[in-house]
């Protein structure tokens, strides 16, 4: 690093955009011209959800700052809060550390307050994601309203980065780059089936299944009956599966509660708030299919050939691959999807097909830009491109 380095600032707040940005610290890191500037909040700092900042010290990265906007209270009203202390909390952390550019990744409230605290800084704000759909929670309008307030898009798909362009985002911004989480997936690294069914007390033999369910918030009301469909329909099969903790969301104590109460009663079910991230590509490596809601199985899954069985509307409007069977929340569909998802040849068919979100060499993309990127004041003065106006 030389000491006219420029600062970039990351920030992660859970275990799943941390997966999706370790290819870029990756890069941030190795570029001598660059010094990363760390920020850690929301899920990471919290015992129920595994704690996970440990994990971050762990793997190597220097923390700069913990933003601790979370409490117990996950309604509507309590989700709300913490992203009023969320704004608050990088607020302060950035007028004491402040980046040259700050980049953040998704659609979490939590990345929403970042973005938000850094506006009346005039700091600049890189968005990793943005012009994506997943019409089923709250997430799709923080999305867009995250990429109104950035001022570079790396976009994962042509159609992302098209979308992000009738937001009236003046072209020069926008960057196609890929999923920079596709770029850890490098099956040299990934754990063999022996080695992930010792870490996760999975039997040697037999299909694996990897179940992530998270909240609709936008019908937070219906999550209890939600997750009792999936529930009812798992409770049919005797395939070992692994439940994963779902995200810091709106009524996300209630699917806790009850993956905690059935993983009990089943001794081929085990429950984990947090798998690590080569556990997790090693386990999505060798299970026969995954169930649920997660982003992961329209990005990271096809990247393995994974069948995914994709339950409800939280990800209606996201692109997807040819890996993904779409069915409503009812325990019937789901358990004919979960059979269709294991049918013998069904991964080796799916592993010859590309994955939608790119090939892999996001992150050098990215850090390209950030390193090229000229911090002058048009950066931060922001135009708004009509239709068809091509200026």
């Amino acid at each position: 690093m030389t000491p006219s380095a420029r600062a970039i600032g990351v920030v992660t707040v859970s275990r799943s955009d941390y997966g999706h940005l370790l290819p870029v610290l990756r890069e941030i890191q190795a570029a001598p011209d660059l010094e990363l500037v760390l920020f850690v909040a929301g899920a990471h700092l919290l015992p129920r959800f595994g704690r996970t900042v440990d994990l971050v010290r762990a793997d190597g990265w220097s923390v700069a700052a913990e933003v601790d906007m979370l409490d117990a209270d996950d309604s509507p009203v309590g989700i709300a809060a913490a992203t009023a202390r969320g704004v608050d909390g990088f607020a302060r952390v950035f007028a004491r550390r402040r980046p040259d550019v700050l980049v953040v990744l998704g659609d979490r409230f939590e990345m929403l307050a970042a973005a938000v605290a850094a506006l009346p800084l005039a700091m600049p704000v890189a968005h990793i994601h943005g012009g994506e759909e997943s019409e089923g929670a709250i997430d799709n309008q923080i999305r867009h309203a995250i990429t109104k307030l950035a001022h570079v898009h790396f976009a994962s798909a042509e159609p992302h980065a098209r979308r992000i362009a009738r937001m009236g985002e003046e072209p020069w911004r926008i960057h196609t780059t890929g999923a920079p989480g596709l770029d850890r997936i490098r099956p040299s690294e990934l754990m063999s089936r022996g080695e992930t069914a010792a870490a996760l007390g999975l039997p040697g033999d037999g299909p694996w299944l990897i179940v992530t369910f998270h909240p609709v918030t936008l019908e937070y009301r219906d999550t209890e009956r939600h997750v009792d469909e999936l529930l009812a329909a798992l409770d049919k099969l005797e395939t070992a599966t692994i439940l994963t903790y779902p995200g810091a969301d709106t009524a996300g104590r209630a699917i806790i509660d009850r993956l905690e109460e059935f993983a009990g009663r089943h001794s081929n079910v085990k429950l984990a708030a947090s798998l690590g991230d080569r556990v997790y590509l090693s386990l999505l490596e060798h299970a026969a299919a995954m169930v649920g809601n997660s982003s992961s199985g329209l990005i990271e899954a096809p990247s393995f050939g994974l069948p995914v069985v994709n339950i409800g509307s939280r990800q209606a409007g996201r692109l997807r691959g040819a890996n993904v069977i779409d069915v409503e929340p009812e325990r019937d569909d789901i358990l004919r999807a979960i059979e269709a998802a294991l049918a013998p040849g069904m991964r080796a068919r799916l592993r010859a097909l590309p994955n939608p979100y790119g090939d892999g060499r996001a992150a050098p993309r990215i850090v390209s830009v950030l390193r090229e990127l000229e911090l002058t004041p048009r950066l931060v003065r922001k135009r708004f491109i009509d239709a068809g106006s091509g200026s």
